[in-house]
């Protein structure tokens, strides 16, 4: 934990970036998956996708990442879903991190939903059988 630990403040989103990924891995989250989400979107400029074994598992890697997240520099996060435990969402800022039990994060598959590139203008002159209109 070297940049938490360090008097240096990150001040970037690389840094937050690198600070969310050693804590996933240093509390053994399992497939973690970062997406670049610029021009996608302007909630995040990232997203982590990442397992835990069991809803324990999930819990204690969000609380860990908030607090690494708030020693680092970065201030607070808002956290949604911590007492169920099949999926915690961690708001970071420029960066939201989704926390998910397996079979939970196979169901949900957001890798496949952010990875595909729709064109701004697709939906605009389609029918809603999928034809297009006339």
């Amino acid at each position: 934990m070297n940049a938490i630990a360090g008097g240096d403040k990150p001040r970037s989103t690389d840094d937050l970036l690198k600070i969310v990924i050693h804590s996933l891995e240093e509390d053994k989250a399992i497939d973690i998956v970062p997406i670049d989400l610029e021009g996608k979107t302007s909630i995040a400029d990232f997203m982590v996708v990442a397992s835990g074994g069991s809803a324990r598992q999930v819990g204690a890697i969000a609380d860990h990442l908030m607090e690494r997240i708030k020693l680092a520099g970065f201030g607070s996060c808002r956290i949604e879903g911590r007492d169920q435990g099949d999926w915690v969402v961690i708001d970071a800022g420029d960066i939201v991190v989704h926390v998910f039990r397996p079979e939970v994060r196979d169901f949900y598959n957001l890798e496949k939903l952010w990875s595909v590139v729709i064109p701004a203008d697709a939906g605009a002159d389609r029918a809603v059988d999928g034809r297009a209109a006339i």
